[in-house]
């Protein structure tokens, strides 16, 4: 059996709550889904499905291909299902492989043992047939499989991604507390931006949300900034699929006309990572970066774009009392120089962020790491709100 051409289900993962903006891309891409959780969807295609997914999505982790649902009570169930598989037509030798795992059972205490079950099957499967025993490790740099096990309902997974797709590759220099590359896509997609209009991000940063606000309006996709993915380290694999992939990346990249992102920071050296890192991404021409405080960024008058902004809030950095004045400055600044746009502010923090004074059109839920978040929504009026109105 050809895995690469043999549908079977597909569970893309995410972290929790960007799932609506991962389904989305999904059907973007052509594919129908299945179903959609909390912490993903599922789908059906084969192994060559995986390699146009992993090479697109934004938003998404891993994407796991299933080879087997089984029954387990217990490590010894496990390692007996496993045992009798086929790792044979899974890794190629000599291979090199990993096991991960998402485990929720009475008799396991640690993921670590669950994995070393999984391993200790491929690898006694291995010796009998082939007389030599594989490679393992923990870095996810060739073949890897993915237990998920919950109380006795277990399957086992060819992860066809390896390393995370939430980082991007392009972020060389990630600065103090950044926001990972997939959920600075998620909150961008949930906002109204038309991905025309400016794009206003002060305190940058590393510059992520800026640098995905150009990677996202120009179509520029995280396949363009990897080169090795889990997929290429199964049994099977055919390179001509995946550089026909791959050409598309680049076959599909637009061209905006008067794209306007501006990134300011008031550290110098904030903005000279974030420029490396748009280098990296191949989109420094594409985003004006400014030294300065936040409430001197320049923004384009009656253009009608975004102005998106993620503040410290306290959990890992800044002084409570200093942040308070900054969350004011925040509501002022966007009163005074932001009439016409959406302003968004993320924060893990609704008490800083009462000192906004604004009154949030949409509070839409997110974590960063395990911090619960909300992305505020407000609608900034040229003039009062009165008069805004009186104008329609």
């Amino acid at each position: 059996m050809n895995l690469f051409t043999t549908p079977s289900s597909i569970i893309i993962t995410c972290h929790k709550r960007i799932a609506p903006y991962l389904e989305n891309e999904v059907k973007e891409l052509g594919f129908a889904v299945d179903e959609a959780f909390v912490t993903g969807v599922k789908l059906t295609g084969s192994i060559n499905d995986c390699i146009k997914l992993n090479l697109n999505l934004r938003c998404a982790s891993q994407v796991l291909y299933s080879l087997k649902q089984f029954t387990a009570n217990d490590g010894d169930d496990v390692y007996k299902n496993l045992k009798d598989y086929a790792w044979e037509n899974i890794l190629p030798d000599p291979g090199y492989f990993s096991v991960t795992s998402n485990v929720n059972n009475p008799t396991i205490n640690n993921s670590m043992f669950a994995n070393l079950r999984v391993k200790d099957a491929i690898v006694d499967r291995l010796r009998d047939i082939r007389g030599t025993r594989p490679s393992t490790g923990a870095e996810l740099t060739g073949t890897v499989i993915h237990l998920f096990w919950k109380n006795e309902n277990a399957e086992v997974f060819v992860d066809t991604s390896g390393d995370s797709l939430a980082r991007h590759g392009y972020r060389k220099i990630p600065g103090l507390a950044p926001m990972l590359e997939g959920l600075a896509s998620a909150t961008i997609y949930a906002s109204v931006w038309d991905r025309v209009s400016p794009f206003i991000n002060p305190m940058c940063g590393s510059g992520t949300l800026a640098i995905e606000a150009a990677l996202i309006a120009t179509n520029r996709r995280p396949g363009l900034y990897r080169t090795n993915y889990a997929f290429m380290h199964v049994q099977g694999y055919d390179d001509n699929v995946y550089i026909k992939e791959d050409a598309l990346l680049e076959e599909q990249i637009i061209d905006v006309p008067d794209l306007k992102i501006i990134a300011t920071d008031y550290s110098p050296k904030a903005i000279e990572n974030a420029k490396k890192n748009a280098v990296a991404a191949g989109v420094q021409k594409l985003i004006e970066f400014a030294v300065c405080d936040f409430a001197d960024t320049v923004v384009p008058a009656d253009a009608k774009g975004i102005m998106m902004v993620n503040p410290e809030y306290g959990e890992r950095l800044g002084d409570i009392q200093e942040l308070e004045a900054t969350y004011a400055r925040i509501g002022d600044f966007m009163k005074q120089k932001c009439g016409g746009y959406f302003g968004y502010v993320f924060t893990g923090n609704m008490e800083l962020a009462k000192k906004i004074g604004l009154k949030a059109k949409r509070r839409i839920e997110f974590y960063n790491s395990t911090i619960d978040c909300r992305l505020l929504e407000y609608e900034l009026y040229s003039g009062s709100r009165r008069e805004a109105k009186i104008a329609e």
